[in-house]
């Protein structure tokens, strides 16, 4: 699995979900890679988002799964 998500690439993402997914507990232990990424436009204290894909296909972040959809 590879991220199509590039240094310097725009996108937004949807919660899916409201509440930490049962399987994001597994997920935390086993993915297969993750993106850092800070909110636009910029504040003055920086928020550092942590987006994980597990190896079940689904992206997560904090628990929660998410869309993502890449901006051109």
């Amino acid at each position: 699995m590879q991220s199509e998500i590039k240094v310097g690439q725009r996108f937004k993402f949807n919660m899916l979900s409201d509440n930490p997914s049962a399987t994001a507990a597994d997920v935390e232990f086993y993915f297969a890679y993750w993106v850092e990424a800070h909110e636009l436009p910029e504040t003055e204290v920086p928020t550092t988002l942590e987006f994980q894909r597990g190896i079940d296909g689904n992206v997560y972040l904090n628990g929660r799964r998410v869309s993502i959809t890449l901006l051109k």
